[in-house]
């Protein structure tokens, strides 16, 4: 009977292990993941938690025991849910759409194609959860003397994702189906999905994800969700369980999984086999027009060869802001930004600071960080064409400059205007990253040429676009945050406090002391910042260079 669902759920479990183990970015990221995340949880639980165990195999039980019994089944209640949510994103990104649908949805029914694909989920997040399960309940009944808090506790988790992750996958195709088949919602997918994420960290920088987790922490201690902790209070000792409460969450998790799945069946007909909504003739008017009046603006100065390129870089990326998405990576650590600017009731200088200095690292990264390799499958027609280096490298230094200039004018001068920074140090903040924004185009084009990436990379697990290598990217990074630190001691004049910081730490540190001296970091900053302003004139004659000389292989 479920042979064919086996099937489907064994490939798709290969898939995605192939799939992750075969990127060395994919499986590096999980590795941090692991260790940043689960790691010091798993570490500290399993130091922590057998005398814990110990503590409740004692003579004298604990004194509160609704409140151990009001800690698991919240805790477990609010489990479930970030399971739910987990599973959404992961039905939404990725199992909305099966791999190879023309051939796995004619070959068997949608029945057995949604019981495998839920079935593939639940063993991947079994991956994840399994593991840490094992070894913190390991650790409790250790300490405990008794070996049911493991079984136990791997009970609780095989029913939190039994029925989890069927409801996580209907969530998540039915968002998926409105975003992309039902058009009033479709056609302003951008501005929801926008809307979702800076709604959601604006709910973590403002500490007000917290407060809801606290709040329904407390609210579902005796719901239906928080059921299953009472099968946690079986397993320690001296701590009285309610066992209907327990048969209730084994009950209750078979009739849940099972009413999704066959939700899930029935939405998944009708999104599978949906046509996806088209408005694209609107879409494209309107970027012809504003491409339009782009290009009469540049038609006062620059060539036409010029015009051409710096107005189809624009519009090639407005078509595809997926290709843009690395440009967004940094923001994740403003998070701690906005919780301080909050807290504070103010924008501190060094936020001020280093918010501008990514507006001028994102300036050059837009377009011009793989000039070659963006060109995708025109690469041997544009370079065999009569435009010159010259044209094409300028041309995309133009459109860095022509997007990034009004940004980084707007964006500097408010954080300049709300933060502590006197009315001196606001121009030179506004007038160095309009300055750097300006230059930073022309600085990226070298090393984009000298580290292309000509292959299109998974940027979620069904989107694919062509963004810069890891080496470009590093490179140019370390090209700006070395010369504007070396700025940053020569305007504040802290060579000799850094000299001293620098001292003091390599004498505490168990390596060979190290004497620096303020005249000789003053003398290194010159010729960081000396090197720094050259950089971006050298790498841009150096991308023109490349590009006319550019050999297909």
């Amino acid at each position: 009977m479920f042979r064919v669902p086996r099937t489907v759920a064994s490939t798709e479990v290969r898939r995605t292990i192939r799939a992750v183990s075969t990127e060395r970015t994919k499986l590096l990221l999980m590795a941090l993941l692991a260790l940043f995340m689960i790691g010091p949880v798993t570490v500290v639980g399993g130091y922590l938690l057998p005398s814990l165990g110990a503590e409740f195999a004692g003579e004298t039980p604990p004194a509160d025991t609704a409140m151990v019994t009001g800690i698991l089944t919240g805790g477990v209640a609010v489990g479930w849910l970030f399971l739910v949510f987990m599973a959404a994103i992961r039905a939404f990104t990725a199992t909305a759409k099966v791999d190879k649908p023309a051939f796995l949805l004619t070959s068997t029914t949608v029945r057995n194609t949604v019981i495998g694909v839920v079935g593939a989920e639940i063993v991947l997040f079994s991956l994840w959860v399994m593991p840490p399960t094992l070894v913190l309940s390991s650790a409790f009944a250790s300490g405990a003397g008794t070996v049911l808090p493991v079984p136990l506790a791997v009970l609780v988790v095989a029913l939190a994702l039994a029925s989890a992750v069927p409801v996580g996958f209907v969530v998540g195709i039915c968002a998926k189906h409105l975003v992309t088949v039902y058009e009033p919602i479709a056609r302003y997918r951008t501005v929801l999905f926008v809307g979702f994420w800076a709604l959601y960290f604006g709910a973590l920088a403002t500490g007000r994800f917290d407060l809801v987790m606290s709040q329904l922490f407390t609210t579902l201690q005796d719901s239906p969700l928080g059921w299953p902790g009472h099968l946690l209070v079986a397993g320690l000792p001296h701590i009285p369980a309610s066992r209907p409460l327990a048969l209730g969450a084994v009950v209750g998790t078979v009739v849940v999984g099972t009413a999704a799945v066959a939700v899930g069946i029935a939405v998944a007909r009708v999104h599978w086999f949906a046509d996806p909504a088209r408005f694209e003739d609107a879409t494209e008017s309107a970027a012809t027009d504003s491409s339009s009046r782009l290009a009469g603006v540049l038609s006062r100065g620059l060539p036409r060869p010029v015009q051409t390129v710096t107005v189809t870089a624009i519009r090639r990326t407005r078509r595809a802001p997926i290709r843009l998405a690395y440009v967004g990576y940094p923001l994740f650590g403003a998070i701690g930004f906005v919780q301080s600017i909050i807290q504070s009731g103010t924008v501190p200088e060094h936020v001020a600071v280093i918010l501008s200095l990514y507006v001028v690292w994102a300036a050059g990264a837009l377009f011009t960080l793989n000039p070659l390799g963006d060109l995708g499958r025109a690469l041997p027609a544009v370079v065999t064409s009569t435009l010159t280096g010259r044209q094409a490298i300028t041309g995309l230094v133009v459109a860095g400059m022509v997007v990034a200039a009004p940004i980084a004018l707007v964006v500097s001068l408010v954080l300049g205007v709300v933060s502590p920074l006197s009315l001196e140090q606001t121009a030179v903040l506004v007038g160095g990253t309009i300055v750097a924004s300006a230059v930073t185009p022309a600085l990226a084009t070298g090393i984009g040429t000298a580290a292309p990436r000509f292959g299109s990379v998974n940027v979620t697990n069904n989107r694919e676009a062509v963004m810069p290598s890891k080496t470009a990217f590093i490179l140019y990074s370390v090209a700006i945050i070395l010369p504007t630190a070396a700025a940053v001691v020569l305007y504040t004049d802290s060579a000799t406090l850094l000299a001293s910081l620098i001292t003091s730490i390599s004498a505490m540190a168990p390596v060979p002391d190290v004497s620096v001296s303020a005249r000789g970091l003053t003398l290194t900053a010159w010729t960081v910042l000396g090197i720094g302003v050259l950089a971006p004139l050298v790498s841009y004659f150096y991308a023109i260079e490349r590009f006319d000389w550019y050999t297909l292989e």
